[in-house]
């Protein structure tokens, strides 16, 4: 249980049905408990940020788990609205995506991006992946209050 005893939102930004249903079995079979609030692209996931339309009552994350490569708008630019944003900058992003390329890993970092890490293929590597995830960002870190 994190250690101010509330619980924490995940926001995961992953358009792959499968990849969302393995990311939320790995985050099940942790001790943290975590809601996990899901966007399948990247127009869905700044109207969840700015509490817009339906998502006007929505919880800022703690985290957000975002992937690069999203239809309608790309994870790239969701990234950059993020830290452009001063409601939403402060919240950690980690990008887990299956992208290797040097250049999308640069880029992530120039725009501020906590954390990049390249999604395994392998189910067990994700499992951990994922489980390190949410050990080191939910129980290890202090991280800022989102919502009051």
């Amino acid at each position: 249980m994190p250690t101010d005893g509330r619980r924490k939102t995940i926001f995961l930004v992953e358009d792959n049905r499968g990849d969302i249903r393995l990311i939320q079995e790995a985050l099940k079979s942790t001790a943290v408990d975590c809601e996990v609030a899901i966007a399948r692209d990247g127009v869905e996931a700044m109207t969840y940020l700015r509490r817009e339309g339906d998502f006007a009552e929505a919880t800022l994350p703690d985290l957000i788990l975002l992937d690069l490569n999203l239809p309608r708008k790309d994870g790239r630019e969701v990234l950059a609205d993020i830290k452009a944003d001063p409601n939403l900058r402060h919240i950690p992003v980690v990008v887990l995506t299956t992208s290797r390329n040097e250049e999308d890993i640069f880029n992530s970092y120039d725009l501020h991006v906590n954390c990049y890490i390249s999604k395994s293929r392998n189910l067990k590597q994700l499992f951990q992946i994922v489980r390190g995830i949410e050990e080191f960002w939910l129980e290890t870190v202090a991280l800022p209050y989102t919502d009051p």
